[in-house]
């Protein structure tokens, strides 16, 4: 008896929910008073485009990019443009790639796929293709020297600026790239113009004909940069033929006495 007491009084009463079912009707009365008020003031208030505003509007509407490229719109403009436009953006980001799809108003979509920025990547960011060069320039000399060559290149930074030693030495430790470690290119077999030039005993100039004639093979990591050759190639029969062949086909001088100029 007890709990039926109880289970009763928690049971609202019949005139009470009739009286909140009649609350909440006025309630929507009201509410729908003030939509119809808010929907005729503001047709009320709204400008009226003349013939020629309207002329001037529907030629704007068929060259987006006049409407949007036009000197005097504000950034508030551009934005009711996007929203003219665009009924919602879908993004979903998957590993390093962000895919975004475009609803427009009307039915068609878009879809974009972008890249992730790595963690601090910005818009000041180094480029790829510097950031690959300075990877391979990197097994070859150090920061001074790099910093030289890309500057010869017309390289710079992501905010446009020339290349230093620091600069270098930054964009190596925010990429993981290892400094050049003197003797590594000797390691691999590999020696620069000068040392060609030593080792053959012929001049620069000589090491620069070889391998403009396609004699000596040779590689540039960029324009501007040092030539990378290698020992073994130095040492090639055809190599040492061409070298004697135009050490021979250099003339004596007349006097005994006198030295040949070495250029």
């Amino acid at each position: 008896m007890r709990s039926r007491a109880r289970s009763d009084s928690m049971t609202p009463s019949i005139p009470v929910a009739a009286d909140l079912e009649r609350r909440w009707n006025d309630r929507l009365t009201v509410l729908r008073s003030l939509e119809e008020d808010f929907t005729r003031l503001n047709a009320a208030t709204a400008p009226r485009l003349n013939a020629s505003d309207r002329e001037r509007l529907i030629t704007l509407g068929t060259d987006l990019s006049l409407a949007w490229d036009r000197p005097d719109v504000t950034i508030e403009t551009r934005k009711k443009i996007i929203r003219m436009l665009i009924s919602e953006i879908v993004v979903d980001i998957t590993d390093d790639t962000i895919t975004t799809i475009i609803h427009w108003h009307g039915g068609d979509h878009t879809r974009l796929d972008v890249k992730k920025n790595k963690a601090g990547q910005t818009r000041w960011s180094t480029s790829a293709d510097v950031i690959e060069l300075v990877q391979v320039l990197a097994r070859q000399m150090s920061d001074t020297s790099i910093a030289a060559a890309l500057n010869r290149s017309g390289k710079t930074t992501g905010r446009g600026n020339g290349w230093s030693r620091a600069s270098v030495c930054s964009l190596r430790h925010q990429n993981e790239i290892p400094v050049y470690r003197e003797g590594e290119r000797a390691e691999r077999g590999e020696v620069t113009l000068d040392e060609a030039a030593n080792i053959l005993a012929i001049s620069r100039t000589m090491i620069r004909r070889l391998i403009r004639d396609r004699v000596l093979p040779a590689r540039q990591i960029c324009q501007n940069a040092p030539w990378i050759l290698r020992y073994d190639d130095l040492v090639l029969p055809e190599v040492r033929r061409e070298v004697d062949g135009r050490r021979r086909r250099r003339p004596e001088p007349e006097n005994p006495l006198q030295n040949a100029l070495r250029l």
